[in-house]
């Protein structure tokens, strides 16, 4: 029964996710995840503690 279920509910939520990709303007999540990253990766960059051999 368990199974049965699962799978039900799994072919739904993909039939459910192809008529919003079709019908509906979703973002592209690699593009967002990419720029997320290089936001991240430059905060990190600008208030990263200095080494101590940086210290003047």
């Amino acid at each position: 029964m368990g199974i049965m279920k699962s799978c039900v509910v799994f072919v739904m939520g993909t039939a459910y996710g192809v008529y919003v990709a079709q019908n509906y303007d979703v973002p592209d999540i690699k593009k967002l995840t990419n720029t997320v990253l290089v936001i991240i990766e430059h905060i990190e960059k600008n208030h990263r503690k200095p080494k101590k051999d940086d210290v003047v």
